[in-house]
């Protein structure tokens, strides 16, 4: 698993979501170096997953390149896609939280079940977002969400675990998976069974590679191992923290 390398509106430090946004320089560069990782560990894959927004999709391209496997399958969903941070897209954080104080932001930011406010229809970005040709196959019209927490990220990214990844992982399908932060951190606290104050402390690098290694009953071996050293990855993960905070 990969979350996507840093995004223009990441280097811009603005509430991103479900806007279309493109990879920054560095995170192209984090993307390639992720594949350069891959590439050295002689990591091989049968099949790839991510979400519908170019920045997943190009650092899970830039990866594919570096490792020699852009003839592999690439299946993508809108499950997989970033949590809606609805009203909040396209705020930038610090300001944000000059406004609204700190603790407020974090609420919106990292409690499991409390959403933002909802994306109205006369928001600046709605018509980008709604109204994304990526979407005519789906969510449906019931599906489609105008915010949400992490509680609800994880129900409508599950589905898709179970249904699609988890067969292809008992045909010993090997998995690459490039999505989002939530998306992601779903997915491990359903691996880990992580308690919901946990999950929402982890913060999650951009670009970095993490494995996991499965037992037959789809339990961890190797729990989300980092394929980097413990410097960098702890750097990436504080940088992640202190986003929300005011300047």
């Amino acid at each position: 698993m990969v979350r996507h390398g840093e995004s223009e509106w990441n280097k811009k430090n603005l509430f991103c979501g479900w806007y279309d946004a493109s990879l920054s320089c560095k995170g192209v560069e984090e993307a390639i170096s992720a594949g350069k990782t891959l590439k050295q560990r002689c990591y091989q894959f049968d099949v790839a997953h991510t979400s519908v927004l170019k920045r997943a999709q190009d650092t899970l391209s830039a990866i594919l390149n570096q490792i020699d496997q852009t003839n592999i399958p690439v299946q993508t969903t809108w499950r997989l896609n970033e949590r809606h941070y609805g009203g909040l897209t396209g705020l930038n954080k610090s300001e944000t939280a000059e406004k609204y104080g700190e603790d407020q932001v974090k609420v919106w930011r990292r409690s499991f079940d409390i959403p933002p406010p909802p994306m109205e229809i006369n928001h600046p970005h709605y018509d980008h977002i709604k109204n994304n040709p990526y979407y005519a196959e789906g969510p449906s019209e019931c599906e489609f969400p105008t915010h949400e927490s992490l509680k609800m990220t994880i129900h409508r990214t599950l589905p898709y675990w179970d249904c699609v990844i988890v067969p292809q992982i008992k045909k010993n399908k090997r998995i690459l998976l490039a999505a989002h932060g939530n998306s992601l951190r779903g997915i491990i606290k359903y691996l880990d069974n992580i308690t919901d104050k946990g999950i929402m402390e982890l913060n999650l690098p951009t670009g970095i590679p993490f494995e996991y290694t499965l037992d037959e009953n789809l339990k961890p071996l190797v729990s989300m191992k980092f394929l980097g050293d413990d410097e960098t990855v702890k750097k990436a993960m504080d940088a992640v923290a202190s986003q929300g905070k005011a300047k």
